[in-house]
């Protein structure tokens, strides 16, 4: 048997297997930040009839649904392997567990920068064919957008907008909130769209070609903020957003947001990464 490039998530990081009706019960806690919807039987159905041909050829609502749970299971105890396998299995309705699944575990376990690009670039892909399939689904949107972003972060930013991807996040993400105004996620991606551009290209210049305002940088981070406390990278992001707006002048301000985040108990494997990740930028 092959050996998986996949590195685990370590032991002390996972989350609970939430077996059973343990997911549901869990689930508003766990996708407070995306809205992800349950994908009980209703919800499979709703993604079959949407995807038409793109649907997982002779997969019924009910076994779908089991589907979904199973790698959206894998996904918070830490298994991102299992997670993109089985999202990645059923084709665009399966896309936006394997694109968090994979994306989380770029962002956290692969050091290789050259292999974590191609990952962001691999969730990008799945994220489109997803949007195409799936164009009424605000988490397709989110998805794309939240993969071309990592991605234009790995490229820099001044690469990414020669290329024209922050229009791209910008509008994936303005169609996810439009569509979900309580969407945390994307209310601090978008956040974080305005600071980073303000940051590399200026206030003048980011505000006239690219519409970035520190003003709609504070008031989406703020939004985040407010709709999901309890979520470390809700406080990771506010941080980075006031260094990227203020640099020194803010650092013990960036700093409390760190320590927020790393004191915060987490939800599943993913936020325990995350408060790691927070507790290891204050060492």
């Amino acid at each position: 048997m092959a050996k998986s490039s996949w590195a685990p998530c370590p032991a002390a990081l996972h989350g609970d297997d939430l077996t059973g009706a343990a997911l549901r019960k869990a689930w508003p806690r766990l996708h407070a930040g995306d809205c992800e919807p349950f994908p009980d039987g209703k919800r499979a159905a709703a993604l079959i009839k949407a995807a038409g041909k793109s649907a997982p050829e002779g997969m019924d609502a009910d076994a779908l649904a089991a589907a979904l749970q199973d790698s959206w299971r894998a996904f918070h105890r830490g298994d991102f392997e299992a997670a993109f396998e089985g999202g990645q299995a059923l084709g665009p309705v399966g896309a936006s567990v394997a694109v968090k699944a994979l994306g989380v575990h770029a962002t956290h376990l692969v050091d290789d920068d050259a292999a974590k690009l191609k990952r962001f670039e691999q969730a990008a892909a799945i994220a489109e064919v997803a949007v195409a399939a799936l164009p009424e689904d605000p988490n397709s949107h989110y998805r794309l957008a939240y993969a071309l972003g990592r991605y234009s972060q790995g490229l820099s930013i001044a690469r990414a907008l020669k290329q024209g991807i922050a229009g791209k996040v910008r509008s994936a993400l303005e169609t996810t909130v439009k569509a979900i105004p309580r969407h945390a996620e994307a209310h601090t991606a978008l956040a974080l769209y305005h600071a980073e551009i303000i940051a590399k290209i200026g206030a003048m210049v980011g505000g006239l070609t690219y519409g970035a305002k520190a003003a709609h940088a504070q008031a989406h981070i703020a939004t985040a903020l407010e709709l999901t406390p309890q979520s470390p990278i809700a406080h990771i992001e506010h941080g980075n957003v006031l260094m990227l707006l203020h640099g020194d002048r803010e650092e013990d301000a960036a700093a409390a947001a760190y320590e927020t985040a790393a004191s915060l108990k987490p939800a599943d494997a993913m936020e325990a990464l995350d408060a790691a990740h927070a507790r290891a930028q204050l060492e």
